[in-house]
């Protein structure tokens, strides 16, 4: 029988496993587009130090200083052959390299491996006297390249994959063993428990150990209390035997039911936290996506317009402009719808992985809060909101400035959102101060703040009180984890409704190497475990 045991394990193993293969294959992409750059610009290099310096060594026939170029070019191992050609007399020098790494020169030697790149070789006489002369063109050098070091390298990158996921794997299936076994064992114990009742005798079945201090230890204790009270009935009711069976018949029908009901609801809960969390995150993804693939088809019907014009009446100036006109419109909407759900994308992503580290650096508080909310004008101009920043020009942090981006960022754009009616006036002000080594941040505004009811909810993931109308309940669970997390600091809100909202942040004016670390080590099961609960 395929246990829900064996089921949880798969599933997790099915789910790091796809994940690290996806992972896998960016970086190995990514990896072969550095190799291949990294080989050009090889290539170029060589080309253009032979093309520099082989001319007047050729020029003058002097057949060493040649072959010392050429010696000098053929250090790295991805260069194969080098040959050296005269206008006049053909082959004049070269080497070639041998599968064991020997340089040979390349007379009688068979057509050398690899990819073979030409240039010709012109020589400028530099004297005075005969700087009328024109460059002349005296020979050329044919390279060849080998593509083996790339093809080690991804090789090696992707067996390198390979074990990290099996490992990854094998050590889950172990984990997962010892954790799932807490939780199995004891139901074990429950169900042969419940067996052993159903079919001996109440006096013949024993209670069960109930030294747990946990909900299963619950559990068995209240089953033993059931048992108990079974045993007490039993023996109540042996005077009527008859009353006894219908009475054990009621019992057995109530457990029944009892189980069918547990189970119903247990599945219409799962269901329903699955619904809600796919409705949430295809709901927002949907629309950049189709406005995305709207303004796709339009260029393209634009595209084939002007190119059935080519083909038959020719083009006219009006044509394209409109053409260009509905080329630069679709890309521009393309680009920010694509932008749009790749940011949704990534924000989901924040909530099923650890954050990544970022690279650390000081930088200037206010400074980068000005930079931040210049970034923000546009969506702030539509508004007749006013943010107002107090901050000291002299406060320093050496942090993760991409990281402090994002929580200034969503916290702002939070208020927008949701602080005032549209087109309500209103004022945002972040303020700071130096508390020792603390640097304590607050975040005011003046709108119509949050309700008692949804307060403790505003740091759960995808809870928002405008779902429908661009609220995906992302952006403070973000904030949450990057302060907690990244920053190891701590993150308060107070609001009365009607008067505003003020959130609180204290992170340290130098952020601790062990806290990064603690956050990248850290996993996703950890971090959202003690703090995300299923939306409702």
């Amino acid at each position: 029988m395929f246990s829900i045991q064996n089921r949880l394990k798969l599933l997790f193993v099915v789910i790091v496993t796809l994940v690290l293969a996806i992972s896998g294959s960016y970086t190995q992409y990514s990896l072969g587009k550095d190799l291949e750059a990294s080989n050009q610009r090889l290539r170029q290099g060589v080309l253009t130090r032979l093309q520099i310096s082989l001319p007047s060594a050729l020029w003058d026939l002097d057949k060493s200083k040649v072959d010392s170029i050429v010696d000098a070019e053929m250090l790295p191992p991805e260069v194969v052959a080098i040959r050296v050609y005269d206008t006049s007399v053909g082959l004049f020098a070269g080497k070639l390299r041998t599968p064991k790494g020997q340089l040979l020169p390349v007379e009688q030697q068979p057509e050398p491996a690899g990819t073979p790149v030409e240039a010709i070789l012109v020589f400028q006489d530099g004297g005075l006297a005969s700087a009328s002369i024109k460059p002349v063109s005296v020979g050329k050098v044919v390279i060849n390249f080998s593509r083996a070091q790339i093809d080690a390298a991804l090789a090696s990158e992707l067996m390198r994959k390979v074990l990290e996921v099996l490992l990854l794997d094998i050590f889950l299936v172990l984990a997962l063993s010892l954790s799932l076994r807490m939780v199995f064992e004891p139901l074990k114990q429950l169900r042969d428990g419940l067996f052993d009742l159903a079919t001996r005798g109440t006096d013949e079945v024993e209670e069960l150990p109930d030294n747990r201090r946990d909900e299963l230890g619950d559990v068995i204790r209240g089953f033993n209390q059931i048992q108990r009270r079974l045993k007490s009935t039993i023996v109540r009711i042996r005077e009527a035997e008859d009353a006894a069976r219908r009475s054990a018949l009621q019992t057995a029908t109530a457990l029944q039911d009892l189980r069918q009901t547990q189970e119903s609801l247990l599945q219409a809960e799962r269901l329903a936290s699955l619904g809600s969390l796919v409705a949430g995150v295809a709901h927002e993804i949907n629309t950049p996506v189709g406005i995305a693939l709207t303004s796709a088809s339009v260029l393209k019907a634009a595209t084939d317009e002007i190119l059935e014009a080519v083909n038959t009446v020719g083009l006219k100036k009006s044509a394209i402009l409109r053409y260009l006109d509905t080329a630069s419109e679709s890309a521009r909407l393309i680009m920010n719808n694509a932008y749009r759900a790749a940011h949704l994308i990534h924000s989901f992503k924040q909530i099923a992985v650890d954050q990544t580290s970022e690279a650390r650096r000081p930088f200037g508080l206010k400074d980068y809060i000005e930079e931040i909310v210049s970034s923000l004008q546009p969506k702030l101009k539509k508004t007749p909101i006013k943010l107002v920043l107090n901050c000291s020009p002299e406060i320093v942090l050496d942090s993760y400035p991409g990281a402090f981006a994002q929580v200034i960022t969503n916290l702002t754009l939070n208020c927008v959102e949701h602080a005032f009616e549209p087109d309500a006036p209103g004022k945002i002000e972040i303020s700071a101060r130096l508390d020792g080594d603390i640097v304590e941040l607050h975040v005011r505004d003046d709108g119509k703040g949050i309700a008692p009811d949804v307060l403790d909810r505003i740091f759960d993931p995808f809870f928002t009180t405008r779902r429908g109308q661009g609220g995906t309940g992302l952006g403070l669970n973000i904030v949450y984890n990057l302060i907690v997390k990244q920053f190891a600091g701590t993150i308060a809100v107070a609001s009365t409704v009607g008067e505003g909202t003020h959130f609180t942040l204290r992170i340290a004016r130098v952020t601790a190497q062990e806290a990064a670390g603690a956050a990248t080590l850290s996993g996703v099961g950890q971090a959202v475990a003690a703090r995300v609960r299923v939306p409702d």
